[in-house]
């Protein structure tokens, strides 16, 4: 089973939330199911973003995005939210989030 976790900055808030906590039910309960079946491994709707992130597509609705990076093959760290419309800014942000999580965790790992 994967495990599941969320990207925070340096101030303790969470990019994935604030976008998560804006979705219609509708669009939470699509998103909540695919992050479910990310969790057992289903990683059929994955495509690299570069740099060890990802993109979870669902395609319902505007085209929904998760971005994640994976740390090892168990831990998947939720980056943002969005939709295809944005897409080409939220990998932006996404990457600039996976790249901030790196540096942190390998600061504290010295």
């Amino acid at each position: 089973m994967i495990e599941i976790k969320e990207y925070l900055t340096e101030e303790g808030t969470s990019p994935f939330a604030r976008w998560f906590d804006d979705l219609d039910p509708q669009a939470a309960a699509t998103v909540t199911i695919a992050i479910g079946r990310l969790t057992e491994g289903n990683t059929s709707n994955v495509k690299p973003i570069g740099e060890g992130a990802a993109e979870l597509r669902i395609d319902r609705g505007p085209g929904y995005r998760i971005y994640f990076g994976w740390e090892g093959r168990v831990l998947v760290i939720l980056l943002g939210g969005g939709t295809k419309r944005r897409q080409q800014n939220d990998i932006e942000a996404a990457l600039t989030r996976w790249r901030d999580y790196k540096r942190r965790a390998a600061s504290r790992r010295t």
